[in-house]
């Protein structure tokens, strides 16, 4: 459907963590349609997350005017579009170019029966997985390799810049996120740091500062509180550093995924079954770690998140035993595991 060096287009216009997720399709495009060039369409403020990546030809940037945009995209003669958003704007971006395209089952129904009603109805499949489905038409297949992150020389942080005792190994605990009902509390995330006794470096933006220093006055010299003093990519040169990552359901997490590193991935209001949790290669799967709280009635309360949890109580972090977690960030290597407490 796409003849030698011939033009594909992948849309993904956020967020930070769902284009990381996109990185193995496009590698796979790359790699296996002879001569292809890949462009990508996303929001101008996530364009930092795809800028490093050598597969992608050219990233276009959607700031929420298509009048100037379309026009230049249609010049290209876009052979193939992969829809990896499939919302009103991929829609009409589509219509507008005109090329053949194809998308991926984005289970919204199934999703909201779960969160309303408890009704899983959620097949077994990572994400990544169905957005392969986009793919099919032109013949490419999932290589198994994972996800890619690349990280611009500019934003690699050296060690002499990091405290002198994190020098030597630390673990990177990604305290930030954009729904509090998705933020591990500040003394849990206190707790592990004291049980695991090693350097911990935080990571976040500007508006987890306060947070960060709560945790680090808590916990003492061990913490580096680095929220707000790095960028998205100087703080993915940090966990591509660090021996281990503690990190709530957001874009850093799957980050830390796409570097190979050993992660437990801690989940309140949301559940891994949507198919969101970290996507590795099957053999460093034993390198993941879930925490959640399972069976609580009211869990998943949103597949996205909400300012505070809506029953009060926000057990669906607040049980979560940080002991198994602790155990598994302290020690080299450690076979995967679900960390369940049952209501």
């Amino acid at each position: 459907m796409v003849k030698e060096g011939g033009k594909i287009l992948v849309i993904r216009f956020s967020s930070i963590g769902d284009i990381v997720l996109t990185s193995a399709v496009v590698r796979c495009l790359k790699q296996q349609v002879s001569g292809a060039e890949v462009h990508f369409l996303t929001k101008a403020q996530f364009v930092p997350v795809l800028r490093g990546n050598p597969n992608i030809t050219r990233v276009w940037e959607y700031d929420r005017n298509f009048g100037e945009l379309i026009p230049e995209m249609k010049s290209e003669g876009f052979d193939f579009i992969v829809d990896l958003h499939k919302n009103y704007r991929s829609l009409f971006v589509k219509f507008k170019l005109g090329a053949a395209s194809a998308s991926f089952p984005k289970l919204n129904v199934r999703k909201w029966l779960m969160v309303r009603f408890k009704l899983n109805l959620l097949p077994r499949i990572h994400i990544v997985d169905r957005y392969f489905r986009a793919v099919e038409p032109l013949g490419v297949t999932n290589d198994g390799r994972g996800l890619d992150y690349y990280i611009p020389a500019e934003d690699e942080v050296g060690a002499g810049m990091l405290p002198e005792s994190h020098r030597r190994g630390f673990v990177a605990v990604v305290i930030g996120g954009k729904h509090h009902t998705k933020i591990f509390p500040v003394d849990k995330v206190a707790g592990v740091c004291k049980e695991i006794a090693r350097p911990v470096i935080l990571l976040g933006g500007k508006e987890d500062q306060a947070r960060g220093e709560e945790i680090a006055s808590r916990v003492g010299t061990l913490v580096f509180n680095a929220c707000g003093g790095y960028n998205l990519n100087q703080s993915a040169s940090l966990i591509r550093q660090a021996d281990a990552v503690l990190t709530n359901d957001t874009g850093l997490m799957h980050i830390a995924a796409a570097l190979k590193k050993r992660v437990v991935s801690v989940w309140g209001n949301t559940i891994p079954a949507f198919g969101m949790y970290p996507y590795l290669p099957e053999e460093l799967r034993s390198g993941s770690m879930v925490a959640e709280v399972k069976n609580l009635p009211c869990r998943p309360c949103s597949k996205l998140g909400f300012p505070e949890c809506p029953k009060k109580h926000f057990n669906c972090m607040n049980m979560i035993d940080i002991n198994p977690v602790a155990n598994f960030l302290a020690q080299k290597n450690r076979k995967s595991q679900i960390v369940n407490r049952k209501s």
